[in-house]
């Protein structure tokens, strides 16, 4: 039997029993559909995620500390050590981080692969504010790489000389600009105090209006124009030896592969240093989604194992209700392997169809369910579709669920392959 003949008849057969076989297929619709909208929840989150990290930095940078190695680095006191320097942070009281020099950023930057080290500057902003109306406290922070979702507006140029920032959304209406169109390429002041107590003011122009982001700090970003001109006026009086002494640096490395960025951190943390990836610290976040939607393709899994048991119990039923049939078949010179391919392919083709039917299914109403959460629920999150459905994990269900009937169908299979012709004729 030719291999078109044998689908043609597959196909035929499948459907002799027509209410058999349909249960059957809804047993398949549940895994299918259930595993594509697992797959389509794993999608869209990982996209908003992915997203959201481009917001906060580059994935090609490492956030470096010096590691604290002394030997009472513990609670209590420690020991004055006349070559170290500490700055004072956040967090419980009298609590220090050890500080980084210029020495320390020519160091980093001898590291192989490391291409640039730049610190990290702290801008202590005292207020902004548009066109002489009312003052807000708002935080800025350097672009220092991240590409932030914008609802208006272009990306900074942070080669530039022009001072540039990109504003929360939620400040362009309490500033008096009437809407994200109009806040682009106004000129906004900030207010930053120096050393001594004195009062800068610096200006930029409004170049985006950032959304809403769930990984956001709800502050502003400024390019390194903007950075440098606050962290000039913010410097004003302080002593020089402040001046060159940071908590952090941001190294930047050529995107290379995982093992290229633990060798550098190895030899980082050599040299004195702790050094993490974005990736590093928000890794948790992605873990704790990706095994979340594991245990829901489980279940998936689980459905479709039981969708398999009926794929077997329907062809047995199929295998004995045909054999003078398939006595016949063989009589007239069909080869068991002939018989084999026919009720594989009968399997293979209800797996097909049981698919088809649950992923179209699955990617109808989770698009109308991602969009109706898009503009409800979860519109505060701009940019989220949290069930998008990607063709090749939509493929890789179908593959699966065929392969997993096809499996099933084997043992049908085999036992119609090895039925006597003889004894099949007689069979009443």
């Amino acid at each position: 039997m030719k291999p078109l003949e044998t689908v043609k008849t597959a196909i035929s057969n499948s459907f002799r029993s027509k209410l058999r076989t349909t249960l059957t297929i809804l047993a398949i619709f549940v895994g299918a559909f259930t595993l594509t909208i697992t797959n389509g929840l794993g999608t869209g989150i990982s996209n908003y995620i992915d997203a959201q990290i481009a917001a906060v930095g580059p994935s090609n940078a490492f956030t470096v500390t010096k590691t604290d190695t002394s030997t009472d680095a513990g609670s209590g006191p420690k020991k004055y050590d006349p070559n170290t320097r500490v700055i004072a942070v956040g967090g419980r009281p009298g609590s220090t981080e050890l500080a980084l020099t210029q020495a320390d950023l020519d160091k980093m930057a001898t590291i192989p692969g490391i291409t640039s080290v730049s610190p990290v500057t702290r801008l202590n902003t005292a207020y902004i504010q548009w066109n002489n109306k009312d003052k807000y406290q708002l935080s800025i922070s350097p672009l220092a790489g991240a590409h932030p979702p914008l609802a208006a507006g272009t990306a900074m140029d942070d080669t530039g000389s022009q001072s540039q920032i990109t504003l929360p959304s939620n400040y362009v209406v309490p500033l008096g600009l009437t809407d994200n169109a109009h806040a682009i390429g106004q000129n906004i002041t900030i207010g930053i105090l120096d050393a001594t107590g004195t009062m800068h003011t610096v200006t930029a122009t409004i170049q985006g209006v950032e959304e809403n982001a769930l990984l956001g700090s709800g502050g502003a970003l400024a390019n390194k124009a903007l950075t440098t001109a606050l962290a000039g006026a913010q410097n004003t009086g302080a002593a020089a030896v402040g001046l060159q002494t940071w908590t952090a640096a941001t190294a930047a490395f050529t995107p290379t592969n995982s093992r290229a960025v633990n060798d550098m951190k190895s030899q980082l943390s050599a040299a004195g240093y702790t050094a993490q990836t974005l990736d590093d610290r928000i890794g948790t976040v992605k873990t704790v989604i990706n095994g979340i939607i594991g245990v829901l393709d489980a279940f998936a899994i689980i459905a479709l194992v039981a969708a398999g048991f009926g794929i077997v119990n329907t062809l047995l039923m199929s295998v004995q209700e045909r054999t003078r049939e398939i006595g016949l078949m063989k009589a007239m010179g069909m080869g068991s392997g002939s018989v084999f391919a026919l009720f594989s392919t009968e399997a293979a083709f209800i797996g097909l169809l049981g698919s088809l039917i649950g992923s179209a299914v699955a990617i109808g109403l989770g698009t109308v369910v991602s969009g109706v959460l898009a503009r409800g629920p979860l519109s505060d999150l701009s940019g989220l579709q949290i069930l998008s459905f990607a063709p090749a994990p939509v493929a890789g269900v179908i593959i699966l669920v065929m392969a997993i009937a096809f499996i099933a169908g084997t043992l049908p299979a085999a036992r119609a392959a090895r039925q006597n012709p003889i004894d099949s004729l007689r069979y009443e």
